[in-house]
Protein backbone atom coordinates (compact mmCIF):
# COMPACT_ATOMS: atom_id res chain seq x y z
CA UNK A 1 0.00 0.00 0.00
CA UNK A 2 1.19 3.24 -1.05
CA UNK A 3 1.66 5.71 1.87
CA UNK A 4 -0.79 8.60 2.06
CA UNK A 5 2.19 10.94 3.00
CA UNK A 6 5.67 10.60 0.72
CA UNK A 7 8.82 12.63 -0.41
CA UNK A 8 10.44 12.86 -3.34
CA UNK A 9 14.44 14.09 -3.42
CA UNK A 10 15.09 16.34 -6.33
CA UNK A 11 18.47 17.24 -5.46
CA UNK A 12 21.37 17.51 -3.36
CA UNK A 13 23.83 20.92 -2.88
CA UNK A 14 27.56 19.62 -3.69
CA UNK A 15 28.94 21.43 -1.01
CA UNK A 16 26.91 19.87 1.82
CA UNK A 17 24.13 17.40 0.72
CA UNK A 18 21.56 19.47 1.63
CA UNK A 19 18.42 17.74 0.34
CA UNK A 20 15.79 20.08 -2.46
CA UNK A 21 12.70 17.89 -2.69
CA UNK A 22 9.06 17.50 -2.54
CA UNK A 23 6.53 16.73 -0.11
CA UNK A 24 3.55 15.03 -0.85
CA UNK A 25 0.32 14.72 0.90
CA UNK A 26 -3.69 14.09 0.40
CA UNK A 27 -3.69 17.80 0.17
CA UNK A 28 -1.14 18.69 -2.32
CA UNK A 29 2.59 18.63 -2.77
CA UNK A 30 4.97 21.42 -1.13
CA UNK A 31 8.69 22.02 -1.84
CA UNK A 32 11.01 21.55 0.90
CA UNK A 33 13.05 22.01 3.17
CA UNK A 34 9.88 24.16 4.65
CA UNK A 35 8.86 25.86 7.82
CA UNK A 36 5.46 25.31 8.90
CA UNK A 37 3.64 27.69 11.05
CA UNK A 38 2.27 26.60 13.87
CA UNK A 39 -1.80 26.85 14.81
CA UNK A 40 -2.17 26.04 18.27
CA UNK A 41 -5.56 25.75 18.51
CA UNK A 42 -6.46 25.79 15.09
CA UNK A 43 -5.33 29.43 14.28
CA UNK A 44 -1.72 30.74 13.66
CA UNK A 45 -2.18 33.48 16.28
CA UNK A 46 -4.02 36.67 15.03
CA UNK A 47 -3.21 35.21 11.23
CA UNK A 48 -6.21 34.07 9.01
CA UNK A 49 -5.61 31.51 6.62
CA UNK A 50 -6.00 33.01 3.40
CA UNK A 51 -3.25 35.08 4.64
CA UNK A 52 -0.78 32.05 5.67
CA UNK A 53 -1.53 31.56 1.68
CA UNK A 54 -0.56 34.01 -0.02
CA UNK A 55 2.52 34.31 2.12
CA UNK A 56 3.30 31.20 0.65
CA UNK A 57 2.89 28.79 3.92
CA UNK A 58 1.82 25.50 2.74
CA UNK A 59 1.89 23.40 5.66
CA UNK A 60 0.78 24.38 9.30
CA UNK A 61 0.85 22.52 12.52
CA UNK A 62 -1.87 22.07 14.99
CA UNK A 63 -1.96 20.94 18.78
CA UNK A 64 -3.42 17.75 19.89
CA UNK A 65 -3.10 18.46 23.32
CA UNK A 66 -5.34 21.48 23.65
CA UNK A 67 -7.74 20.95 20.46
CA UNK A 68 -8.19 17.13 22.83
CA UNK A 69 -8.89 19.65 26.11
CA UNK A 70 -10.58 22.56 23.58
CA UNK A 71 -12.80 22.13 21.73
CA UNK A 72 -12.27 18.15 21.76
CA UNK A 73 -11.61 15.92 18.95
CA UNK A 74 -15.00 14.79 18.54
CA UNK A 75 -16.38 18.11 17.49
CA UNK A 76 -13.54 18.50 15.01
CA UNK A 77 -14.32 15.10 13.50
CA UNK A 78 -18.23 16.40 13.36
CA UNK A 79 -16.74 19.08 11.86
CA UNK A 80 -15.28 17.47 8.75
CA UNK A 81 -11.69 17.52 10.31
CA UNK A 82 -9.77 20.28 10.66
CA UNK A 83 -9.44 21.32 7.61
CA UNK A 84 -12.71 22.10 7.00
CA UNK A 85 -13.12 22.97 10.60
CA UNK A 86 -10.29 25.57 10.43
CA UNK A 87 -10.86 26.51 6.28
CA UNK A 88 -7.35 25.30 5.40
CA UNK A 89 -7.34 23.84 2.22
CA UNK A 90 -3.40 22.64 2.39
CA UNK A 91 -1.30 20.35 4.32
CA UNK A 92 -2.00 20.15 8.23
CA UNK A 93 0.83 18.20 10.98
CA UNK A 94 -0.77 17.64 14.62
CA UNK A 95 2.13 16.77 17.04
CA UNK A 96 0.74 13.85 19.65
CA UNK A 97 0.37 15.75 22.86
CA UNK A 98 3.49 14.38 24.78
CA UNK A 99 5.55 17.69 24.79
CA UNK A 100 2.26 19.61 26.26
CA UNK A 101 1.86 16.76 28.73
CA UNK A 102 5.65 16.77 29.82
CA UNK A 103 5.59 20.96 30.29
CA UNK A 104 2.59 22.03 30.77
CA UNK A 105 0.42 19.28 32.75
CA UNK A 106 0.66 18.96 36.22
CA UNK A 107 1.50 16.33 38.52
CA UNK A 108 2.51 13.36 35.76
CA UNK A 109 2.80 9.87 35.88
CA UNK A 110 4.55 7.47 33.55
CA UNK A 111 3.79 3.74 33.17
CA UNK A 112 3.81 1.90 30.53
CA UNK A 113 0.20 1.96 29.42
CA UNK A 114 0.62 5.98 29.13
CA UNK A 115 0.81 9.11 31.11
CA UNK A 116 -1.69 10.08 33.71
CA UNK A 117 -1.69 13.90 34.54
CA UNK A 118 -3.87 16.66 35.57
CA UNK A 119 -5.19 19.37 32.86
CA UNK A 120 -2.99 22.80 32.91
CA UNK A 121 -6.91 24.39 32.51
CA UNK A 122 -8.92 22.90 35.81
CA UNK A 123 -7.18 20.26 37.05
CA UNK A 124 -8.97 16.99 36.01
CA UNK A 125 -7.07 13.74 35.66
CA UNK A 126 -6.74 12.95 32.28
CA UNK A 127 -4.77 9.44 30.70
CA UNK A 128 -2.93 9.46 27.14
CA UNK A 129 -2.03 6.72 25.75
CA UNK A 130 -0.27 6.01 22.46
CA UNK A 131 -3.43 4.49 21.32
CA UNK A 132 -5.72 7.34 22.44
CA UNK A 133 -3.06 10.02 20.84
CA UNK A 134 -3.68 8.30 17.45
CA UNK A 135 -7.10 7.98 18.00
CA UNK A 136 -7.19 11.83 18.99
CA UNK A 137 -5.43 12.65 15.68
CA UNK A 138 -7.74 10.49 13.25
CA UNK A 139 -10.71 12.40 14.38
CA UNK A 140 -8.37 15.60 13.92
CA UNK A 141 -7.86 14.39 10.37
CA UNK A 142 -4.49 16.41 9.48
CA UNK A 143 -2.19 14.83 6.70
CA UNK A 144 0.62 14.04 9.17
CA UNK A 145 0.29 12.82 12.77
CA UNK A 146 3.07 12.47 15.04
CA UNK A 147 3.22 9.31 17.29
CA UNK A 148 3.23 9.76 21.49
CA UNK A 149 6.74 9.93 22.91
CA UNK A 150 8.46 10.43 25.97
CA UNK A 151 9.61 14.10 26.36
CA UNK A 152 12.57 13.79 28.07
CA UNK A 153 15.13 17.18 28.91
CA UNK A 154 18.21 17.00 27.32
CA UNK A 155 20.65 16.98 30.51
CA UNK A 156 18.62 14.30 31.70
CA UNK A 157 20.95 10.98 33.26
CA UNK A 158 21.84 8.22 30.37
CA UNK A 159 20.26 5.24 32.24
CA UNK A 160 16.74 6.95 32.29
CA UNK A 161 17.22 8.14 28.50
CA UNK A 162 18.18 4.73 27.84
CA UNK A 163 14.68 3.44 29.23
CA UNK A 164 12.75 6.74 27.95
CA UNK A 165 14.12 5.63 24.52
CA UNK A 166 13.34 1.81 25.00
CA UNK A 167 9.36 2.91 26.23
CA UNK A 168 9.11 5.42 23.19
CA UNK A 169 10.17 2.59 20.83
CA UNK A 170 7.13 0.66 21.81
CA UNK A 171 4.77 3.10 21.97
CA UNK A 172 5.30 4.15 18.71
CA UNK A 173 4.50 0.59 17.58
CA UNK A 174 1.62 0.08 19.35
CA UNK A 175 0.50 3.52 17.99
CA UNK A 176 1.26 2.11 14.47
CA UNK A 177 -0.97 -0.12 15.02
CA UNK A 178 -3.72 1.50 15.99
CA UNK A 179 -3.87 3.77 13.29
CA UNK A 180 -7.36 3.67 11.88
CA UNK A 181 -7.30 6.00 8.71
CA UNK A 182 -3.90 4.79 7.10
CA UNK A 183 -4.64 5.43 3.40
CA UNK A 184 -5.39 9.20 4.55
CA UNK A 185 -3.17 9.96 6.69
CA UNK A 186 0.63 9.26 7.95
CA UNK A 187 2.60 9.03 10.68
CA UNK A 188 5.77 9.80 11.98
CA UNK A 189 8.37 8.51 14.40
CA UNK A 190 9.99 10.45 16.46
CA UNK A 191 13.71 10.05 17.34
CA UNK A 192 14.73 10.64 21.22
CA UNK A 193 18.35 9.64 23.09
CA UNK A 194 19.61 13.36 24.16
CA UNK A 195 22.58 13.70 23.53
CA UNK A 196 24.08 10.63 23.36
CA UNK A 197 24.75 8.81 20.03
CA UNK A 198 24.38 5.08 21.01
CA UNK A 199 20.93 6.25 22.52
CA UNK A 200 20.28 8.35 19.09
CA UNK A 201 20.83 5.27 16.75
CA UNK A 202 18.87 2.50 18.61
CA UNK A 203 15.98 5.27 18.84
CA UNK A 204 16.42 5.60 14.56
CA UNK A 205 16.92 1.89 14.44
CA UNK A 206 13.89 0.89 16.32
CA UNK A 207 11.81 3.65 14.25
CA UNK A 208 12.97 2.94 10.18
CA UNK A 209 12.28 -0.97 11.32
CA UNK A 210 8.65 0.04 11.64
CA UNK A 211 8.16 2.18 8.38
CA UNK A 212 6.52 5.11 9.36
CA UNK A 213 5.73 7.88 6.54
CA UNK A 214 8.52 9.88 7.88
CA UNK A 215 10.90 10.64 11.01
CA UNK A 216 11.31 13.18 12.98
CA UNK A 217 14.16 14.64 15.58
CA UNK A 218 12.60 15.34 19.20
CA UNK A 219 14.16 16.42 22.04
CA UNK A 220 16.39 19.56 20.49
CA UNK A 221 15.77 23.00 21.38
CA UNK A 222 15.07 22.30 24.85
CA UNK A 223 18.10 24.06 26.58
CA UNK A 224 21.22 22.45 24.82
CA UNK A 225 23.75 25.03 22.79
CA UNK A 226 23.60 25.68 19.30
CA UNK A 227 26.79 23.78 18.47
CA UNK A 228 25.60 20.60 20.85
CA UNK A 229 22.05 20.69 18.79
CA UNK A 230 24.20 20.92 15.65
CA UNK A 231 26.35 17.79 16.33
CA UNK A 232 23.21 15.65 17.63
CA UNK A 233 21.97 16.24 13.96
CA UNK A 234 25.65 15.27 12.22
CA UNK A 235 25.25 11.91 14.00
CA UNK A 236 21.38 11.62 13.96
CA UNK A 237 20.13 12.72 10.48
CA UNK A 238 22.15 10.37 8.25
CA UNK A 239 20.30 7.18 10.63
CA UNK A 240 17.23 8.08 8.52
CA UNK A 241 15.99 6.86 5.21
CA UNK A 242 16.65 9.00 2.09
CA UNK A 243 13.23 8.57 0.77
CA UNK A 244 11.54 9.51 3.69
CA UNK A 245 10.74 13.08 5.03
CA UNK A 246 13.13 14.48 8.37
CA UNK A 247 11.83 16.62 10.65
CA UNK A 248 13.49 18.95 13.47
CA UNK A 249 10.55 19.52 15.88
CA UNK A 250 10.43 23.04 17.91
CA UNK A 251 13.09 25.03 15.71
CA UNK A 252 12.77 28.11 14.28
CA UNK A 253 15.44 30.63 14.61
CA UNK A 254 17.55 31.89 11.10
CA UNK A 255 20.88 30.14 11.75
CA UNK A 256 19.26 27.15 12.78
CA UNK A 257 16.89 26.19 9.94
CA UNK A 258 19.83 27.13 7.94
CA UNK A 259 22.21 24.73 9.84
CA UNK A 260 19.17 21.76 9.90
CA UNK A 261 18.75 21.83 6.36
CA UNK A 262 22.85 21.72 5.92
CA UNK A 263 22.39 18.93 8.00
CA UNK A 264 19.50 17.10 6.14
CA UNK A 265 16.43 18.42 7.82
CA UNK A 266 13.72 18.92 5.21
CA UNK A 267 10.58 20.18 7.67
CA UNK A 268 10.78 22.48 10.47
CA UNK A 269 7.97 24.32 12.91
CA UNK A 270 8.52 27.02 15.79
CA UNK A 271 6.03 29.49 17.99
CA UNK A 272 8.83 31.38 17.84
CA UNK A 273 8.23 34.22 15.11
CA UNK A 274 4.47 34.54 16.14
CA UNK A 275 5.72 34.54 20.19
CA UNK A 276 8.07 37.05 19.89
CA UNK A 277 6.45 39.23 17.24
CA UNK A 278 3.80 39.73 20.63
CA UNK A 279 6.34 41.64 22.21
CA UNK A 280 7.77 43.71 18.85
CA UNK A 281 10.56 41.86 18.01
CA UNK A 282 11.02 41.60 14.56
CA UNK A 283 13.17 39.54 12.61
CA UNK A 284 14.57 41.21 9.07
CA UNK A 285 17.22 41.12 6.50
CA UNK A 286 18.98 43.32 8.93
CA UNK A 287 19.11 41.23 12.06
CA UNK A 288 16.79 41.38 14.70
CA UNK A 289 14.63 44.72 15.46
CA UNK A 290 12.88 45.12 18.13
CA UNK A 291 10.00 48.17 16.78
CA UNK A 292 9.04 48.43 20.55
CA UNK A 293 12.21 50.68 21.48
CA UNK A 294 12.04 54.36 21.87
CA UNK A 295 14.13 55.09 18.91
CA UNK A 296 11.25 54.02 16.08
CA UNK A 297 8.77 56.56 17.56
CA UNK A 298 9.89 58.49 14.25
CA UNK A 299 11.07 56.08 12.04
CA UNK A 300 8.92 56.11 9.25
CA UNK A 301 10.78 53.25 7.05
CA UNK A 302 9.19 50.02 7.23
CA UNK A 303 9.74 47.48 9.06
CA UNK A 304 12.56 45.43 6.48
CA UNK A 305 13.39 47.99 3.69
CA UNK A 306 14.17 44.81 1.47
CA UNK A 307 10.85 42.69 2.59
CA UNK A 308 7.85 42.67 0.23
CA UNK A 309 5.44 41.72 3.13
CA UNK A 310 2.03 43.24 3.60
CA UNK A 311 3.43 44.91 6.66
CA UNK A 312 6.69 46.60 4.70
CA UNK A 313 4.79 47.53 1.82
CA UNK A 314 1.73 49.55 3.70
CA UNK A 315 3.22 50.47 7.26
CA UNK A 316 6.06 52.25 9.18
CA UNK A 317 8.17 50.90 12.08
CA UNK A 318 6.55 54.09 13.68
CA UNK A 319 3.31 53.58 13.31
CA UNK A 320 3.45 49.68 14.37
CA UNK A 321 5.58 51.12 17.54
CA UNK A 322 2.09 53.17 18.30
CA UNK A 323 0.23 49.99 17.85
CA UNK A 324 2.07 48.12 20.17
CA UNK A 325 2.36 50.72 23.18
CA UNK A 326 -1.48 51.54 22.79
CA UNK A 327 -2.05 47.60 23.05
CA UNK A 328 -3.86 47.39 19.20
CA UNK A 329 -3.77 44.18 18.16
CA UNK A 330 -3.64 45.44 14.58
CA UNK A 331 0.44 46.00 15.41
CA UNK A 332 0.87 42.06 16.82
CA UNK A 333 -1.02 40.95 13.70
CA UNK A 334 1.58 43.31 11.53
CA UNK A 335 5.00 42.06 13.43
CA UNK A 336 3.02 38.14 13.35
CA UNK A 337 2.93 38.35 10.19
CA UNK A 338 6.00 39.87 8.78
CA UNK A 339 8.17 37.49 10.75
CA UNK A 340 6.15 34.64 9.58
CA UNK A 341 6.76 35.77 5.82
CA UNK A 342 10.77 36.18 6.94
CA UNK A 343 10.98 32.65 7.80
CA UNK A 344 8.73 31.13 4.94
CA UNK A 345 10.79 33.90 2.40
CA UNK A 346 13.69 32.48 4.30
CA UNK A 347 12.75 28.49 3.54
CA UNK A 348 12.14 29.99 -0.11
CA UNK A 349 15.48 31.47 -0.53
CA UNK A 350 16.98 28.32 0.87
CA UNK A 351 16.06 26.08 -1.66
CA UNK A 352 17.23 28.42 -4.10
CA UNK A 353 20.60 27.95 -3.02
CA UNK A 354 20.73 24.72 -2.57
CA UNK A 355 19.67 24.43 -6.67
CA UNK A 356 22.18 27.14 -7.29
CA UNK A 357 24.98 24.85 -5.04
CA UNK A 358 25.94 28.41 -2.85
CA UNK A 359 23.81 27.56 0.32
CA UNK A 360 27.25 28.54 2.43
CA UNK A 361 27.25 31.84 0.76
CA UNK A 362 23.22 32.01 2.06
CA UNK A 363 24.64 30.97 5.73
CA UNK A 364 27.30 33.44 5.62
CA UNK A 365 25.28 36.38 4.44
CA UNK A 366 22.11 35.62 7.25
CA UNK A 367 24.69 34.71 10.14
CA UNK A 368 26.37 37.94 9.31
CA UNK A 369 23.12 40.12 9.15
CA UNK A 370 22.66 38.57 12.80
CA UNK A 371 26.13 38.89 14.21
CA UNK A 372 25.49 34.94 14.76
CA UNK A 373 29.25 32.78 15.32
CA UNK A 374 30.05 31.95 11.85
CA UNK A 375 31.96 28.40 13.33
CA UNK A 376 29.87 25.19 13.28
CA UNK A 377 28.75 24.84 9.80
CA UNK A 378 29.53 21.24 9.70
CA UNK A 379 33.56 21.40 9.22
CA UNK A 380 32.80 23.67 6.16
Amino acid sequence: MEQPIRYHLIKKEKHTGARLGELITPHGTFPTPIFMPVGTQASVKTMAPEELQEMGATVILANTYHLWLRPGSPLVKEAGGLHQFMNWKQGILTDSGGFQVFSLAKRRGITEEGVTFKSHLDGRLMFLSPEKAIHIENDLGPDIMMSLDECPPFFESYDYLKASVARTSRWAQRGLQAHRNPNSQGIFGIVQGGGYEDLRRQSAQDLTSLDFAGYSIGGLSVGESKAEMNHVLEFTTPLLPENKPRYLMGVGTADSLIDGVIRGIDMFDCVLPTRIARNGTCMTSQGRLVVKNAQYAHDFTPLDPNCNCYACRNYSRAYIRHLLQVNETFGIHLTSYHNLYYLIHLMSQIRQAIQDDNLLDLRAQVFEQYGFNQKNAKNF
